[in-house]
């Protein structure tokens, strides 16, 4: 009985910016767990190498590419997946993006696109989704935040503003979308090894300071992340809503 409160068996779920790194590796988690996934992305070919493994394992797959910066592609690509795939029950809000600099020569191009990327995208698609799941009763949205939704670090500054916004808009959502039987949360991951991530593991005294500063003594992995995914998005989290869940090695719990 409890961990059928797990499976996600009939469930359609939207995972954005899925065709590599911590997307795929929750999207992966979530089709094992039995739900029929759809990855979105910008670069087609690379959704369809993705899609091809799922499938390949035997689970249920779709592809969904469109920019999630873009208000017109959101609401096409929406309603094509409900109109060709069926109801989207769990939506994980996962494209992001970073860019370093100092923060008094940080490029306004560079904002802009930090911004539509991390934040304009999850009002986008969470409205288009939302707008769908308010009249059917049910829903699951998980936004991905980071350990930056709490702390501050020197060169990110437009990183740290969307992340903590995405957990604040977690929040509103969750208060006023719960009558409405949908729950909004929102994971935090730590330093995690991915792709976009090389050359900050690549650099030893970075990598060191990842390791010292956090309590579990190294980075975290992708399928480190999928348990959580897992949690928010079924029925063993019908009473949890508007939380931020640190999957950060003991981070943001230490000073």
């Amino acid at each position: 009985m409890s961990l059928s409160l797990f499976s996600l068996e009939g469930k359609i779920a939207l995972v954005t910016g899925s065709g590599q790194g911590i997307g795929l590796a929750m999207a992966e988690g979530l089709s094992e767990a039995g739900a029929h996934v759809v990855l979105n992305g910008r670069d087609r070919a690379k959704l369809e190498t993705a899609a091809r493994a799922i499938a390949t394992a035997g689970r249920k797959v779709s592809i969904a590419a469109f920019d999630v910066t873009d208000h017109a592609a959101v609401e096409a690509g929406v309603a094509a997946i409900e109109s060709e795939t069926g109801p989207i029950d769990i939506l994980i809000n996962n494209a992001g993006m970073q860019k370093r600099a100092p923060f008094t020569e940080f490029p306004v191009d560079d904002w802009h696109q930090v911004v539509a990327t991390n934040l304009h995208s999850v009002f986008y698609v969470t409205q288009a989704v939302t707008r769908r799941m308010v009249p059917r009763g049910r829903g699951k949205i998980v936004n991905i935040g980071s350990v930056m939704s709490e702390l501050g670090r020197p060169t990110i500054v437009p990183y740290t503003a969307t992340k903590g916004a995405v957990k604040m808009m977690t929040r509103g959502l969750a208060a006023e979308l719960g009558k409405h039987n949908i729950q909004t949360n929102a994971i935090g991951p730590g330093y995690i090894v991915t792709e976009l991530n090389k050359a900050l593991i690549a650099d030893e005294t970075f990598s060191s300071w990842v390791k010292s500063r956090t309590p579990s003594g190294r980075w975290g992995e992708t399928r480190e992340l999928v348990g959580a995914a897992i949690f928010l998005s079924s029925a063993a989290s019908d009473y949890v809503n508007g939380h931020l869940l640190m999957v950060d090695g003991g981070l943001t719990a230490v000073v």
